[in-house]
């Protein structure tokens, strides 16, 4: 981030942007791709929605499936489901498949409790996860918009 002399700050690209969320807004790894993905894709989604993600923190509060990932998965979600999931479920399956298998691969885990010991440090906090995530969505957005 960087001011650009009027006091606002001009994200110059998506690391940049996780990493001002996560280390200056303090939020969860799941409140981070929300509110960068909302930034970046134009998701429309208000402050007081963006509280709906903040329990999927810390694989929801229980080292169960990575928020990062399920905030991908929603966002995917809002990106491609035009109704309802089932009125184009393959196209929905593949996608979100092919997001969920790029991350395990990348991340080497898919849970908080196989992510923690690879990606985590106490200067950090989870960051490596987050900025990682940032990546795959941003590649399977690409893919798809």
């Amino acid at each position: 981030a960087s001011d650009d002399g009027t006091g606002l700050i001009l994200m110059k690209d998506l690391k940049q942007l996780t990493e001002y969320y996560y280390n200056n807004g303090n939020y969860n790894c799941a409140e981070t791709i929300i509110h960068v993905a909302n930034e970046c894709y134009g998701l429309e989604i208000n402050e007081e929605d963006m509280k709906m993600f903040g329990g999927f923190g810390s694989g929801m509060y229980a080292g169960l499936v990575c928020g990062a990932l399920a905030a991908g998965v929603a966002v995917l979600s809002k990106l491609i489901i035009e109704d309802k999931a089932k009125d184009n479920a393959d196209e929905v399956r593949r996608i979100i498949n092919g997001f969920v298998r790029t991350f395990k691969e990348r991340l080497q885990g898919t849970s908080c409790r196989e992510l923690r010991p690879l990606h985590f440090s106490v200067e950090e906090r989870c960051l490596k996860t987050v900025l990682l995530a940032a990546e795959v969505l941003d590649e399977k957005v690409k893919e798809v918009i």
